[in-house]
């Protein structure tokens, strides 16, 4: 590889669902003389071991129907049907509901459905290489913009000049530090506890959302009878409850999750992942864009992280589109600060939304619990509020891309 030297259009670091979502987005929309470039180590491997599962909110949906994707992994998501929010202590024997929800935005239509990542991604790849993507299972080690072009140099040897490089390689972004982005938040010192448990009866589709002080525990419906667990705690006690015997590990998680769905059974590994709100600079250099985790990171108690990064994806697709068909350059700064106008508000607005949700309800005050309890009982009375905020959660609030309306490019 060491001799190559690649002229492309756009060349995307990261192939998760970020990138692999804008390579199948940029050349269904331009054809084949567009050329795009998708760079990650772990692309071309098997997905079957990845436990992971994420939320598609209706708007990523309609999205990946667009893209022709979601019909492909369709038989494996589980629709959200309806979802409840309590708040309570760890030790109250009942967990009153504050809050309900209906889980449609349309009739027929479920507000978000859930998915076991390696399906959608295993399903992204194949739809990738369908569309005349090319693949590159190797990390992209630093670029240099020069003039209309960026050099990219590839950790297996090899070179790519694109006209516009992306950065979707996640929280940790080599090309957003090598392009001197700095990035600003703070950690929470909050860790979620991730893992996936089977369970005697089936959850109907339904999720909840228990508002606990330590943070909150997230039972989200998986196909069949199973669940994917997101529990917060302190750092501290998320790695000490981790590192339990198996029994010790179960009473833990029993005493949150409870039996009302009969008993429960872990499936998998535990993980643990770090929690904290962390937003770039800006999301845009030379020649450069940031998509994703790579641009921003959120307390996952909304359940938004995943479907604002395909919200960048959305818009910048569209731009770059835009400016393709007119003649422009797809890499231009002009092209790249309308990117940034229409994400970067609404990315710190959500962000802070989510802060704030959190430290409203990960502390033991009582009087903010009192708060808090009337407040969700009051937007539980009220069904416009409730259908505002359901559309909000859904992705479909504010100027909506149009792949995220499900209209083609």
């Amino acid at each position: 590889m060491s001799g190559r030297n690649d002229q492309i259009d756009v060349l995307i670091a990261g192939g998760g669902f970020a990138g692999l979502t804008l390579a199948i987005a940029l050349r269904q929309a331009l054809g084949s003389s567009f050329s795009v470039t998708v760079a990650d180590p772990a692309l071309g491997k098997n997905h079957t071991g990845d436990e992971r599962a994420s939320a598609i909110v209706a708007a990523a949906r309609r999205l990946f129907e667009a893209l022709g994707v979601w019909q492909d992994v369709a038989e494996q998501a589980q629709p959200i049907l309806d979802m409840v929010v309590t708040d309570s202590r760890l030790g109250d024997a009942v967990r009153p509901t504050y809050l309900t929800f209906g889980g449609e935005i349309e009739p027929g239509e479920p507000f978000a459905h859930m998915i076991e990542n390696r399906h959608l991604l295993g399903a992204l790849e194949t739809k990738a290489t369908t569309a005349g993507v090319v693949l590159r299972a190797c990390a992209v080690d630093r670029t240099t913009a020069n003039g209309e072009r960026v050099n990219a140099g590839l950790r297996d040897g090899g070179a790519i000049n694109a006209r516009l490089v992306v950065a979707a390689d996640g929280a940790r972004s080599s090309l957003r530090e090598n392009a001197g982005i700095a990035v600003h938040g703070w950690d929470y010192g909050q860790s979620a506890i991730v893992i996936t448990v089977g369970h005697e009866r089936d959850h109907g589709g339904r999720a909840e959302e228990h508002f606990l002080p330590n943070g909150p525990f997230a039972i989200l419906p998986l196909k069949g009878r199973r669940s994917s667990i997101v529990w917060t705690e302190t750092t501290a006690e998320a790695e000490r409850i981790v590192a339990l015997p198996d029994d010790a590990f179960h009473a833990e998680l029993e005493q949150r999750f409870k039996l009302h769905l009969g008993e429960i059974t872990t499936l998998g590994a535990r993980r643990v992942h770090p929690l904290g709100f962390f937003v770039a600079r800006t999301f845009i250099a030379e020649r450069l864009a940031l998509v994703g985790d790579a641009a921003h990171l959120i307390h996952p108690i909304a359940g938004q992280g995943l479907n604002m990064g395909l919200k960048d994806v959305a818009a910048l697709a569209e731009v770059i589109v835009d400016a393709a068909r007119l003649g422009l350059d797809p890499g231009g700064a002009t092209v790249l600060e309308r990117y940034q106008r229409w994400r970067r508000f609404d990315t710190m607005t959500m962000g802070l939304a989510t802060d704030g949700l959190n430290r409203l309800f990960s502390n033991r005050s009582a009087a903010l619990r009192l708060a808090r309890d009337v407040g969700l009982g009051l937007v539980d009375r009220l069904p416009g509020l409730k259908r505002l905020f359901i559309r909000e959660a859904a992705g479909l609030v504010g100027e909506v891309p149009k792949l995220l309306r499900g209209e083609a490019l």
